[in-house]
């Protein structure tokens, strides 16, 4: 190895993923690692953010986890909407021998904050908005910004959401569609909602026929004078918004989410409006088809959303993108380390990532059968709730938030080493 060049990598995206990914590869003393994000500061959009056992394993992996601080996810009510009756309590699995730390909901910012505290000093280029690729045959990939600048890499990691340009780049003819579905998110003083009964108590879904309220802590209380308490109201039929140029993250009014639960328990309207005008924001969702491939032009390789359009199914999207960067940079140091070429260590991503992604959407096909089937049948709401709720709770998903990330590597390199 020695004498040999760096190989530049080019990350496309500063969220969670592009951030991880920075991470593990930055400590590859072989790589050159550049990050670049459209916007010119860092900024995290939405409200909480899930974090399970999966969640704590790669963070321990990538040095991030000590810095993320939360709500306790572990005593979780399903509810009717309508009239508040209790239909499911849950004790979360990961708050077992599993790991003591627990599912927890925390501020999205929290998250970004210790990982943007792990990548080294330099590394990211700020207000780089990527607006197309080039495949230079043999020589690498230009990235072409809308500053009129350019970059040439060895390697590109598109880490840029689920409205990815790398993904569009690459793949021009894959579609994303508005799934009908937006969410409304804020984040307000816990302190302010403590007059209403069974608020805040507990991390809460209250279901409803056109939607459903979603109500957590995001703050430890023990480290957060004045904690924050998430509200997200998610609403099933939306106008579509297809061929808007902004739908996340935009204003909403009190009135418009207030009319998404105009029929909602007392208890959900009064929470509702104790948030202050201006304060709620406006997120429509959008999904597309599984991907056949995750890397192309054996040099870019896609990760988290921009890999699997999924919109947040299973509100682990930012563990699976860290997982994604953590992987190919095993993927790279041990091809590196056998004197294989670059294509290897994608082809090495892509066995191991793109068959987990195949699972969830199989698993996703699963309950979006299982529903179909009961509206058919014109079943009662009661009947069709406890059905959606059993969908939503059981089922084996341990392959999830169960996921040992090392592991997986560690049962590839040694059926490798065995000739499996």
């Amino acid at each position: 190895m020695v004498g040999q060049a760096l190989t530049s990598v080019a990350i496309v995206g500063g969220g969670p993923g592009g951030l991880g990914t920075a991470i593990a590869l930055s400590e590859l003393p072989f790589l050159k690692v550049t990050l670049y994000e459209k916007n010119t500061e860092p900024r995290e959009a939405g409200a909480g953010i899930s974090l399970s056992t999966n969640a704590w394993r790669v963070l321990d992996l990538l040095g991030a986890s000590d810095g993320v601080k939360g709500g306790s996810k572990s005593n979780t009510h399903q509810r009717n909407a309508y009239t508040g009756k209790v239909l499911n309590v849950t004790q979360h699995p990961e708050n077992s021998a599993a790991d003591s730390r627990g599912a927890i909901r925390a501020r999205r910012t929290r998250l970004q904050s210790a990982l943007l505290s792990r990548v080294p000093e330099g590394l990211i280029q700020f207000d780089k908005k990527v607006v197309s690729l080039e495949n230079l045959s043999g020589q690498g990939v230009r990235l072409v910004f809308q500053d009129q600048t350019e970059a040439i890499a060895d390697i590109v990691v598109g880490a840029d959401g689920l409205h990815s340009v790398v993904r569009k780049v690459l793949l021009p003819d894959h579609r994303l569609h508005f799934t009908g579905n937006s969410a409304f998110r804020v984040l307000v003083p816990k302190s302010r909602l403590a007059h209403i009964p069974d608020i805040t108590t507990t991390t809460s879904w209250w279901w409803g026929e056109a939607g459903h309220v979603y109500l957590s802590d995001v703050d430890d209380e023990e480290e957060t004078k004045d904690p924050r308490f998430e509200i997200t109201v998610r609403s099933y039929r939306e106008p579509d918004v297809s061929g808007k140029a902004v739908f996340w993250g935009i204003p909403a009014t009190n009135e418009k989410v207030g009319s998404r639960v105009e029929k909602f328990d007392q208890r959900i309207r009064d929470a509702v409006s104790a948030v202050a005008e201006g304060e709620w924001r406006e997120f429509a969702t959008f999904a597309g088809p599984r991907l056949d491939k995750i890397t192309h032009w054996d040099k870019v390789a896609l990760i988290g959303d921009a890999s699997h359009p999924l919109s947040g199914a299973f509100g682990s999207g930012a563990t699976f993108a860290m997982e994604d960067g953590w992987i190919l940079a095993r993927a790279l140091e041990f091809t590196r380390f056998a004197s294989r070429p670059v294509r290897d260590a994608l082809e090495i991503f892509e066995l191991i990532r793109s068959p987990y992604y195949a699972k969830m959407y199989q698993h996703l096909d699963e309950i979006r059968d299982n529903m179909q089937q009961l509206q058919a049948q014109e079943k009662d709401f009661d009947v069709f709730l406890q059905a959606k709720i059993d969908s939503f709770l059981y089922g084996d998903k341990d392959f999830i938030y169960q996921n040992d990330i090392k592991k997986v590597w560690d049962d590839y390199v040694a059926a490798e080493q065995t000739g499996l």
